[in-house]
């Protein structure tokens, strides 16, 4: 039997305007699709950022730069029957190689198994559709966004009157 214990893990969302870069997992057991940022498990004596950037690379053979911290999530789940406890960091970052945003699939190889790498609006998961995991990670996207938009001026016209930003929340 195998031993239950807590896995950190550090993924990159690398947010293109309303997409994000998953590879497709599918589980058999469930018979489920389902879609997972890139990323793995946090090496002892590295740190969460430094993690995406070597995962990025040993997977897709990607360099990601402009990686910034988004947040951490806790996962608890099932997968293939066994069960799983992740703390997950949660980054965005930047890919070097622009021609990979146009790309539509990923081929990517994680310990010997191929798996796609895609695109995905954030509006294709959700109710009715192939999760996104791990959970609470669109929550955590919106969240990102509603604190930026309102770190913005409340309008153009604020910026053309020489007004402050609006102050943040």
């Amino acid at each position: 039997m195998r031993e239950e214990k807590i896995r950190p893990v550090a993924v990159c969302v690398c947010r293109d305007g309303e997409r994000i870069l998953v590879m497709q997992g599918h589980d058999s057991q469930k018979d489920q699709t389902f879609y997972r940022p890139l990323g793995g498990t946090i090496e002892f004596g590295e740190c969460g950022d430094e993690t995406v950037r070597r995962e990025f690379y040993e997977e897709i053979t990607a360099v990601l730069t402009d990686v910034r911290y988004l947040g951490v999530l806790e996962s608890i789940y099932t997968y293939e029957g066994r069960r799983g406890h992740e703390i997950v960091l949660v980054y965005d970052g930047h890919l070097s190689d622009d021609h990979l945003y146009e790309k539509e699939v990923i081929q990517g190889d994680e310990l010997g198994r191929p798996f796609k790498a895609v695109w995905k609006r954030l509006d294709e998961f959700g109710e009715g559709k192939p999760p996104v995991y791990p959970e609470g990670l669109l929550e955590l996207l919106g969240n990102i966004a509603l604190k930026l938009e309102k770190s913005l001026p409340q309008s153009h016209e604020d910026t053309e009157k020489g007004d402050p930003p609006s102050p943040k929340r």
